[in-house]
């Protein structure tokens, strides 16, 4: 016998079979969807103990993104008005605030997008 034929497979195992309605199986699935696993794999996992840890939306990550680049420029603008930059010479008071105040925005913006990924997100 060669080694593979010694190794232990799923598919040689025995099965376990779950009941369920089918408003629970849709949720299993999109809950394995999430995680990134088959709906098979997601209820071994869970069965067994394990943490299932999901798959973070590449939506809200390039979200993300989008937002730290504007904070970059709002930050690179107020940098140079700091430094009294001739550019921004002509930069007011108000300028500045609003410039402040935008990069609040972006903040907050990017705390909130954060929050979604950290967070599970519950289902009626």
């Amino acid at each position: 016998m060669t080694e593979q034929s010694n190794a232990k497979t799923r598919k040689n195992s025995p099965r376990l079979t779950v009941y369920c309605l089918s408003e629970e199986k849709e949720l299993i699935e999109v809950n394995a969807a999430r995680a990134g696993k088959s709906a098979s794999a997601f209820l071994l996992a869970i069965g067994q103990g394990y943490e299932v840890a999901g798959v973070v939306d590449a939506e809200q990550v390039r979200e993300m993104a989008r937002i730290n680049g504007d904070l970059g420029r709002l930050g690179g603008l107020l940098k140079l008005w700091l430094t009294d930059d001739i550019r921004t010479a002509k930069f007011k008071k108000s300028t500045v605030v609003n410039l402040l105040e935008k990069i609040e925005a972006n903040q907050d913006e990017l705390a909130l997008t954060m929050s979604k990924i950290i967070r599970p997100r519950m289902h009626p």
